[in-house]
């Protein structure tokens, strides 16, 4: 096995602008309490052993640097290889959730690829919620001769988010179209190519700098050849606000996530050093995930408590996702809701949404006061 080296692109936007995708970068995405979307992509590539990993930045990249800082909770805080920040370009970041490969971030930062020449590079989008062991994908890489291998896997469900391909008998493929539908062959936003043949790419895609790498490659099929790698594991692409409420809800079942979360494989994130969550007298929590630091004294049921939420006596939380640093009032009732950071919900509010049309607390930019979080 040659070397191998991790690329994490992340300057692209949801889907669907809200408020709370229209603050942080869709791969910042906080996910189930503790995590965040970018999480998944990075833990696939330091659990395959990469230690080095270059991270394309999106212009407004504050929440993902605060997250990742050195890389130290991946193990690639190193002296040598490690964590490298790289720019991506304003341009980029107008782009939707369909251009996750834009040919002018790779250009823009081909001196990463030119020190990597004798790697193999895997390379990722930072929106699909999966778990999986990329050593196999890179040894059948090596072993089939093509230019690139691609992570597939049937789609269960249609989204604008993903691309999907139509691949022929022996595993090549032949096109590719924007969106999924059930049943399609769905392209997990992975792909292996050597570096050396990512640097021909480059330059013979040059001219196209402006285009998404699989779209240069469709308009000259004949040069490139791809092939398509099968995961059978459960992935879950989040391109939009209510994408993340469908799954998080999903993933409330423990069968489903415990297919999701491996400890082989484990999914790292930002070390917080919390005390556990505390559930006073009377509490009463169903189908319920309860980050660290939460204190819950009220009603929560069917929903996600992000860290160091306070939900007081009397207050009910249904069907709802709380982010963190949030207190939920006395007597206050939330029902598909989603509360951003920050968030005071004062006493006796009523906040109600819908599965379809969810009602929505936008991020305040000051945290409420260590007094606040005591009732």
């Amino acid at each position: 096995m040659k070397h191998i080296v991790g690329l994490l692109t992340t300057n692209y936007l949801s889907t669907s602008q809200s408020e709370i995708t229209s603050r942080r970068p869709l791969a910042a995405l906080p996910v189930l309490g503790r995590y965040r979307m970018l999480d998944f992509a990075l833990s696939n590539m330091v659990n395959a052993g990469i230690k080095t990993v270059g991270m394309i930045l999106p212009l407004n990249y504050r929440s993902i640097v605060d997250h990742v800082k050195s890389g130290k909770d991946w193990a690639l805080d190193r002296k040598h290889a490690g964590l490298f920040y790289l720019p991506g370009t304003p341009y980029g970041l107008a782009r939707r959730g369909d251009g996750r490969f834009l040919l002018r971030d790779f250009l823009d930062n081909r001196a990463f690829l030119d020190r990597e020449r004798d790697s193999y590079v895997v390379v990722s989008g930072g929106s699909i919620i999966y778990n999986m062991d990329y050593l196999p994908l890179v040894e059948e890489h090596i072993k089939s001769g093509a230019d690139i291998t691609v992570v597939t896997k049937p789609a269960t469900m249609e989204t604008s988010g993903l691309i999907s391909f139509s691949i022929s008998e022996d595993g090549c493929v032949k096109d590719y179209k924007k969106g999924t539908k059930p049943g399609d062959t769905a392209f997990l936003d992975t792909f292996v190519v050597s570096a050396e043949k990512f640097l021909e790419l480059l330059d013979l895609y040059q001219a196209l700098d402006h285009l998404d790498l699989f779209e240069a490659i469709a308009s000259e099929k004949t040069l490139v050849s791809v092939q398509a790698f099968e995961y059978d594991g459960p992935a879950f692409p989040v391109f939009s606000l209510q994408e993340l409420y469908s799954i998080s809800m999903a993933l409330l079942n423990p069968e489903l996530s415990g297919l999701l979360f491996d400890w082989a494989r484990p999914i790292h994130t930002k070390a917080h050093d919390n005390p556990s969550a505390k559930y006073e007298p009377g509490a009463k929590t169903s189908y319920a995930m309860v980050s660290g630091g939460s204190i819950v004294a009220g009603t929560v049921e069917n929903s996600i408590l992000g860290r160091h939420v306070v939900v007081e006596p009397g207050a009910v939380v249904k069907n709802s996702i709380i982010f963190e640093n949030c207190i939920v009032k006395k007597g206050a009732k939330l029902d598909h809701v989603i509360v951003d950071k920050n968030n005071i919900i004062p006493e006796k509010t009523e906040l109600k949404g819908t599965r379809e049309h969810l009602a929505i607390k936008e991020k305040q930019m000051r945290p409420p006061k260590a007094s606040e979080f005591v009732f």
